[in-house]
């Protein structure tokens, strides 16, 4: 969650720019890049992407206006599960008092994000008193709303709300969820219809109003991966928000916070941020991928924990980044919340999870950030807004390859019997692959009709553990795909308790004792181990659990057995790699892998701009190797003979390149130092760059680049370079 830790009342900062043209720079129109505040503007957080969300609808008309008149798209975010709603929840905005609304556990407890501030039960009058919320916003030259985190937590269920709301859902009384399999499931899909329904009204009224107003403001939810979200013990209405008229995207919340969570592989329980993230934001991608949506990933320099190191965050975030950017369907990005956070912030210098006896967290210094991560922030910032690239190429384990993933995974995560707590059912066929160098892609069942939707694949993974269909005719989608040629590896023990649960598979006429018979009947399959031809594919069938597999030391290797086979099947090679290594037009993306068998290291070599590094260090060769991550850009896919700027830490405008030089404006937060590398075709032999202390000028023969190094301001400044 986005907790609002260490926000700073930072001063509106007053006086008009001096910058004389229009800031609004035309190419801001596709919003490629943004960034979420509740503070009021600051030059030292003003950070040039091309759009904000002003966090929050109490005085958001101020900081809206501000904003705008600095340049920015301005859009607003506001809670959609909890925020400073006290005048609802204390009934001064309908004259009903509305705080039985709050979830609450078993023992009554109320489930709080702050003080006064409940997770709320979405009640009808809830997503009214949402409306006219968002109603001032758009008011208020908002051009898109962001409604952040339906979540509505597995542990609850209990509050008088929550009870009513089952009333009127079932037509029977309520059931108390940690009673039965069944009581658990079917409290978990009334929260996720809750929060469907709340969204749906929010999307509705904001799609009339605006075109009451002549205007289209867009709306997206901004929300955790659906993997994270049962990984944690949440529910959300991820997939089913995809098919709502009016709801124009998601922002995938995806960060340190999220992929530390520890998992277990080849039964070692460990961090393993990268091969998390990795899966975090392909489930996101998966969730939007042949749908029309616009999904922007989060990235996170800090994260919400404040009792970690900046080493430790930026060697996380790095991790992070790199897993967003091998999911080459997204190129839109929140390059960071909470920019006051980032900029202005205090952190230990070391854990205070490693202090030693005696050792008082007390007695820790805390630092603002690092200069050099300040400007590798900014640089990388920059750089993710040119991820639209065409030209793709993987070069290291085997494509194609996916598993399914469904949103009822969220449904079996608390009391009686809740599936597996490090999430195995699906990191015990996940890891093993992505630990082997193979980009796996998590699949979102609720999407398999979609037309080509399962075309990228030729192998697919699923598993029922932890998970159900959700729907009958699924099942014929995968099927037909199994025919046409499609391998599908199917690893279920058939012991899952909520197998028994009352659903479709055994309702109305049907009788399975699992919904893994009903597919395989309509597949035409029958229950033997191994592989069998289904039409021009084949079904294989392993009675392992996924999650036991997870724990096992050995289960990394048996589960590989079966993909190999898998792999074959689909005349495919099975190749296996220590690393994930990505083309991304002129970017290389890589990352090299740990907990492998596999030896040597591999090398890359030419001439590469490391955006990593705070001064844009050209590299020669660069090696991948155990936990290494590495943006680079390579300089052999650009033409040596233009003039260009390779990279900056700061915003790079109105760029020309002539005969004899270059010129382009330069822009950034103040209290940052930029770093900017320039591509010349000739040694430069003067700098006209008037209102700019140049601290360092440096050419490099070898490559052909030139650094100059100066501090930042936010206004534009104009810099020449010629030769």
């Amino acid at each position: 969650m986005r907790h609002l830790i260490c926000l700073l009342a930072l001063a509106v900062v007053l006086g008009g720019c001096a910058w004389a043209v229009d800031r609004h720079d035309p190419n801001q129109k596709n919003e490629t890049t943004t960034f979420q505040e509740a503070s009021p503007y600051s030059d030292r957080i003003d950070i040039k992407t091309d759009a904000v969300m002003v966090y929050g609808i109490g005085g958001c008309e101020e900081r809206l206006a501000k904003w705008k008149e600095r340049g920015y798209i301005t859009h607003l975010m506001t809670g959609v599960a909890w925020g400073d709603y006290q005048d609802f929840l204390f009934g001064k905005w309908d004259g009903v008092n509305h705080e039985d609304a709050g979830q609450k556990d078993r023992n009554g407890n109320e489930i709080n994000h702050g003080p006064t501030v409940p997770y709320m039960v979405p009640v009808r009058s809830y997503g009214k008193y949402l409306c006219e919320g968002v109603k001032k916003a758009i008011d208020a030259g908002a051009e898109a709303i962001f409604l952040e985190e339906p979540e509505f937590w597995t542990r609850a269920g209990y509050s008088e709300a929550f009870k009513r709301e089952w009333q009127d859902y079932y037509d029977e009384p309520w059931q108390a969820q940690h009673t039965s399999p069944d009581a658990m499931y079917r409290s978990s899909k009334l929260k996720y219809y809750l929060y469907r329904r709340e969204l749906n009204e929010v999307f509705s009224f904001i799609r009339e109003y605006s075109r009451s107003i002549n205007r289209d403001v867009k709306c997206y939810v901004a929300t955790h991966s659906m993997i994270n979200y049962a990984w944690w013990g949440i529910i959300s209405p991820e997939a089913s928000l995809v098919q709502i008229e009016g709801c124009d995207g998601y922002i995938g919340q995806v960060w340190t916070g999220t992929s530390r969570t520890a998992n277990v592989y080849n039964g070692v329980q460990k961090e393993r941020t990268f091969e998390s993230a990795f899966c975090e934001y392909g489930v996101l991608d998966n969730l939007i991928r042949s749908t029309g949506k616009r999904m922007y990933y989060l990235n996170d320099p800090v994260e919400d924990n404040p009792n970690y190191c900046w080493e430790d965050y930026k060697q996380n975030y790095e991790s992070t980044l790199v897993a967003s950017l091998l999911w080459t369907d997204v190129y839109h990005y929140e390059v960071m919340p909470w920019a006051s956070r980032v900029f202005t912030g205090s952190y230990p210098a070391r854990n205070l999870n490693s202090l030693g006896p005696g050792e008082n967290a007390a007695d820790i210094p805390k630092e603002t950030i690092p200069e050099t991560y300040a400007a590798e922030l900014m640089a990388i910032s920059m750089e993710l807004n040119k991820m639209n690239q065409k030209s793709i190429e993987w070069d290291c384990g085997t494509l194609q390859l996916g598993i399914l993933v469904s949103d009822t995974m969220m449904f079996q995560r608390m009391d009686p019997n809740p599936s597996d707590s490090a999430f195995g059912s699906f990191f015990g066929m996940a890891m093993p692959l992505i630990k082997r160098g193979m980009p796996v892609a998590p699949v979102q069942l609720e999407n398999v009709n979609i037309k080509d939707y399962l075309k990228p694949y030729k192998v697919l993974f699923v598993t029922y553990e932890g998970m159900k269909p959700p729907r009958e005719d699924i099942h014929t989608a995968l099927a037909d795909w199994v025919k046409d040629g499609g391998v599908l590896v199917f690893v279920d023990d058939d012991r899952d308790p909520y197998n028994k649960v009352k659903e479709w598979w055994n309702s109305d006429g049907k009788s399975y004792s699992c919904p893994r018979k009903h597919l395989f009947e309509v597949l035409g399959a029958n229950d033997t181990k191994g592989a069998q031809k289904i039409g021009k594919g084949t079904l294989i069938y392993s009675k392992e659990s996924p999650a036991a597999l997870s724990h096992d030391k050995n289960g990394g290797e048996t589960f590989a057995k079966i993909a190999r086979e898998a792999v074959l099947a689909a005349d495919m090679d099975w190749n296996e790699t220590n690393y994930f290594l990505l083309h991304r037009g002129p970017y290389v993306i890589a990352a090299g892998l740990d907990e492998t068998e596999l030896t040597g290291v591999r090398t890359l070599t030419g001439r590469f701009v490391n955006i990593f590094d705070p001064l844009l260090t050209v590299m020669n060769s660069v090696q991948l190797t155990p936990g290494s991550r590495y943006l680079l850009k390579d300089l052999g896919k650009l033409d040596k003979t233009k003039a260009c700027v390779l990279a900056s830490s700061s915003k790079i405008a109105r760029e020309r390149g002539m005969t004899d030089r270059i010129t382009f404006t330069t822009e950034g937060p103040a209290g940052t130092t930029c770093a900017t590398r320039l591509l010349l075709p000739k040694k430069p032999v003067r700098l006209e760059a008037e209102g700019v202390e140049v601290l360092r000028a440096e050419w490099d023969a070898i490559n052909s680049t030139y650094l100059l190094v100066y501090p930042n301001e936010v206004d534009p400044r104009t810099i020449s370079v010629f030769w």
